[in-house]
């Protein structure tokens, strides 16, 4: 079936999931705390030890390499890693060789360019060219430069950020960019772990309004771990909540 099927799948401390997530459908999860929400999103993720099987529109996680899983199911987790010293240095092109060029170009119509080009890789290796200034042939095609200013700007950034030091961002401004480093892969089905817990309610609707389009665009699987009631309603996905170490349906009351 298409979407993102979970067959058995039993992270440390739940019981045996099976699930569906049918190919552009929104389904939440919900549970108390400790429950094991973010523990079944990373089992998911194949980032932690499981038994049973998870697959990708008819085809078994276990025929397909780990790095490109994680970018076809791609995981935002509560709180997002970042390995570069620059914000550019988080995003690359997912159909390019690594190490990954990013290269900023006025070509495109940014509103901002930035003096030099930022190079880095997309994994936490720490590998970098070293000339940064120097001129270089882009690893990104003209449309996917167009998509991530286009990401960029829908969250609240302009294409500047990209040259902007990790450690000057705010929580918020670190997890709105996680979500776009995560969409400018083009994954095809989302895992989000609390995708807009730290967010005043504008950035919070800018993440669910590209969330949304994303969903019903590229026909994205989405699993939303959210305890955020409103939220749920407000969207109208799916709901299963996780109680006793089971998966059940929420029941709304």
């Amino acid at each position: 079936m298409a979407g993102l099927r979970l067959v058995g799948l039993r992270p440390k401390g739940l019981e045996p999931v099976d699930l569906q997530v049918a190919t552009g459908e929104l389904v939440f999860l919900s549970g108390p705390s400790g429950a094991g929400k973010s523990l079944l999103l990373r089992a998911v993720a194949d980032l932690d030890p499981h038994v049973g099987e998870v697959l990708l529109n008819g085809v078994p996680r276990s025929a397909i390499s780990a790095p490109e899983w994680r970018r076809r199911v791609g995981l935002l987790p509560a709180e997002s890693h970042w390995w570069g010293d620059r914000v550019g240095d988080h995003f690359h092109d997912p159909s390019a060789p690594l190490p990954n060029i990013l290269h900023i170009s006025r070509r495109v119509g940014y509103a901002h360019h930035l003096g030099t080009v930022l190079v880095g890789t997309a994994h936490p290796t720490g590998l970098r060219m070293k000339n940064k200034t120097k001129q270089c042939a882009s690893a990104r095609t003209g449309e996917t430069d167009t998509e991530l200013a286009s990401i960029l700007a829908r969250l609240g950034f302009g294409t500047e950020v990209l040259g902007w030091s990790v450690s000057r961002l705010s929580t918020g401004e670190r997890q709105r960019l996680a979500l776009a480093r995560l969409i400018v892969n083009r994954p095809e089905a989302l895992l989000l772990d609390e995708a807009t817990a730290n967010l005043d309610p504008l950035s919070r609707d800018r993440v669910e309004a590209i969330v949304r389009d994303y969903r019903r665009g590229r026909a994205a699987a989405v699993l939303w771990v959210s305890h955020d009631p409103e939220q749920r309603r407000r969207l109208a996905g799916r709901s299963l909540v996780i109680r006793n170490a089971r998966l059940e349906p929420e029941l709304w009351t």
